[in-house]
């Protein structure tokens, strides 16, 4: 156990009263969902899982995510499912917030709290369940496996947050840190799901631009962030997806540590279009 809380929606609905304005925000280089967002009305069911609902962050989608899905489950206590995936390409990393999940994968059954991480490869027997008397709730990142030639599939694995050191950033004297549940040099991952912190008043001190996707659900604490050509301010519960090559930096606001859950598409080459629309000169 980890010791530290992760923020998680409980759904609700806001009073009658309140006003309106909020700080979503949907462009073509970014998007930003706040937490307020994430109410009742706008959940999700899905096939073949009991007494769960789900908020849906992000999803391919014409001028939206490319590369990944992302939702948040909440299994209420008894619920879950023996076919949680209808792709057989798809992989999965599942990572917990609040409660207990015990989740299978090929015959091996873990339990999973807050802070624990598992990695589900394409064409896995698994399944999820709320064994406990509270509900559940954690983050599914889903992608179509990039297949490559003479590389295998990665293995399904467990991990846990508190287990693994997080790795400081050069030059920042560790208050910027990620926590990698993955060796980046492991060909065989075609994304990396990752947990990075600063510490209060630690920036990204440049503005990144780059080819990786990202979606970002912020964990704890709050932060000024640059999206594109915009300073939006977030906060714990907050999520935030990045198109490729929009620029992002950030300032940590404090008092506490500023924590989000990462995910990024990583190690292939990029697509081209579709085979045979290639033209060739001679």
């Amino acid at each position: 156990m980890t010791g530290r809380t992760y923020y998680a929606p409980h759904g609700g609905l806001p009073p009658q009263t309140d006003l309106l304005t909020g700080r979503a925000v949907f462009t073509a280089a970014y998007a930003v969902i706040p937490k307020g967002v994430m109410s009742d009305i706008v959940t999700s069911c899905l096939p073949f899982w009991e007494e769960t609902r789900a908020w849906v962050l992000s999803r391919p989608l014409s001028g939206f995510a490319e590369t990944f899905s992302q939702y948040i489950m909440e299994v209420g206590p008894g619920g879950g499912s023996d076919r949680p995936e209808p792709d057989s390409g798809a992989e999965a990393a599942l990572f917990v917030v609040e409660g207990e999940l015990t989740v299978t994968v090929e015959g091996r059954k873990q339990s999973m709290r807050p802070g624990g991480f598992a990695f589900i490869p394409p064409a896995s027997r698994w399944s999820v369940r709320n064994e406990g008397s509270v509900p559940v709730r954690f983050h599914w990142i889903r992608k179509a496996y990039d297949f490559v030639d003479g590389i295998e599939i990665p293995e399904a694995f467990f991990a846990d947050e508190a287990a693994i050191a997080p790795t400081p950033m050069p030059g920042t004297d560790g208050k910027w840190a990620t926590t990698r549940f993955v060796d980046p040099a492991d060909m065989r991952h075609d994304m990396h799901v990752t947990v990075v912190t600063f510490e209060p008043g630690a920036v990204i001190p440049f503005a990144e631009t780059h080819v990786m996707e990202h979606g970002l659900y912020v964990l704890e604490g709050k932060a000024v962030y640059r999206l594109n050509q915009d300073w939006v301010e977030v906060e714990a519960g907050d999520y935030m997806w990045l198109r490729a090559f929009c620029p992002q930096a950030c300032y940590a606001g404090g008092p506490g540590k500023f924590r989000y859950l990462l995910y990024k598409d990583v190690n292939r080459h990029m697509k081209l279009g579709a085979p045979g629309a290639a033209k060739h000169f001679g």
